[in-house]
């Protein structure tokens, strides 16, 4: 089921206006401040803290531009809690390997993509695991496809 909706939890979208305003703020001026002292310096062709200071102020008005376009465009979630699979849902997984921690089962939890974070188990929906899981229920089984074949699972739990 391909996703074409982007989402973020609650949290994420306070850390977002959290980041967006220190960066507008302090941030902004802070980098103001670098290019009009680079600037004081003089010959502007061959100032490397001007053209320093000019590299920092694009990579800032992009992330606030970045920023800004997800908050506009992304549905705020909370968590899952039904019985379908969706995004904010905690699920449960029992990997059908036929063989070696056969009983070893993973906890996920489906968040929006910007939110991925496979290291804490966050998994992103439109990821090929993602996709496979959203509208599924406790009990399926799904397959999909990795770099090294096809891999199946059991959904154990969805919470």
């Amino acid at each position: 089921m391909k996703q074409t909706k982007d989402y973020i939890t609650e949290e994420k979208r306070k850390a977002l206006e959290e980041e967006l305003k220190d960066l507008k703020g302090p941030k902004r001026k802070e980098i103001l401040e670098a290019l009009a002292y680079a600037k004081s310096l003089g010959d502007l062709a061959e100032n490397a803290e001007y053209h320093q200071a000019r590299e920092d102020q694009g990579k800032l008005e992009a992330r606030i531009a970045k920023i800004e376009q997800i908050l506009r465009s992304s549905e705020v979630v909370s968590g899952g809690g039904g019985e379908m699979i969706e995004v904010g849902s905690k699920v449960v997984v029992q990997k059908e390997n036929h063989g070696k921690n056969q009983d070893e089962k993973k906890t996920y939890i489906i968040v929006g993509s910007e939110e991925a974070d496979m290291a804490q188990g966050k998994i992103s929906n439109r990821s090929p695991f993602g996709e496979a899981l959203f509208g599924k229920k406790k009990g399926a089984n799904i397959s999909f496809d990795t770099p090294k074949g096809k891999v199946h699972y059991k959904i154990v739990s969805v919470s």
